[in-house]
């Protein structure tokens, strides 16, 4: 439980941390990054999965609830070498990366604070800490959400388990490829800790002009990874 705890939650928290520090860099006023454009925050998630995956390498750096229950979906008997799937360890991931995503994106509004009190557009604000659809149609919405997570656990799952050579950076590929790809309709949750925690944090944090958290979409990005990641670990044994 410590190992789940400590490594999933400082994983998370970098992962977002430097995930919402991309956008924060390409999208609020006067930064240096400000109008980066897309394939700089594609490359950008990417990379921080990298930097997260190596920190939480222990746990088996799941860092996102549709790992986790993609992998619980597809039969293994362990999370991660000595770590075995039981319903207090299920929890135990799913709680530190909620934690750590909240963490992260703390942090890096804490990097970002001068540049946040001088945004004056809330959607701005709010697109740097969490997803959201350019054409809001839930059914879709889900669908992207859905097919974007498929493919990341799917291929997660392939590559068999523990960071070990390119294993990081060939994740943090997928993760690029996806954005560019993938990622127009929703912004590409594809893991329900990615968005809600930093949802939660944009609620909470003392940031002028914010706006609303919009809690009426929240659960799109939670919903369609889950299913995505646990179809991925049904369809995964055929693969296997």
């Amino acid at each position: 439980m410590g190992t789940i705890l400590l490594h999933e939650t400082a994983g998370t928290a970098m992962l977002l941390l430097l995930g919402v520090g991309v956008v924060a860099n390409a999208i609020l006023a006067k930064t240096k990054g400000n109008g980066g454009g897309w394939l700089m925050i594609s490359f950008g998630w990417g990379l921080a999965v990298f930097a997260g995956v190596y920190v939480a390498y222990k746990s088996g750096a799941h860092l996102n609830p549709a790992v986790t229950l993609g992998i619980l979906s597809s039969g293994a008997t362990e999370y991660a070498p000595g770590i075995p799937i039981t319903v207090g360890t299920t929890f135990a991931y799913l709680f530190a990366q909620l934690l750590g995503a909240t963490i992260g994106a703390i942090l890096a509004w804490l990097v970002y604070k001068k540049h946040y009190d001088a945004e004056g557009e809330p959607g701005n604000i709010l697109g740097t800490f969490s997803t959201g659809p350019e054409v809001r149609s839930y059914g879709w919405n889900i669908l992207a959400e859905v097919i974007g997570t498929f493919v990341l656990v799917f291929i997660i799952l392939l590559f068999g388990g523990t960071p070990s050579g390119l294993g990081p950076l060939a994740v943090a590929l997928v993760v690029v490829v996806i954005g560019a790809s993938l990622g127009g309709p929703t912004g590409y949750a594809i893991n329900p800790a990615r968005d809600l925690g930093p949802r939660i944090a944009h609620t909470i944090l003392p940031i002028p002009n914010k706006g609303s958290s919009d809690w009426s979409y929240a659960w799109v990005p939670i919903v369609g990874p889950i299913l995505g990641g646990v179809l991925a670990g049904l369809v995964s044994n055929a693969f296997i």
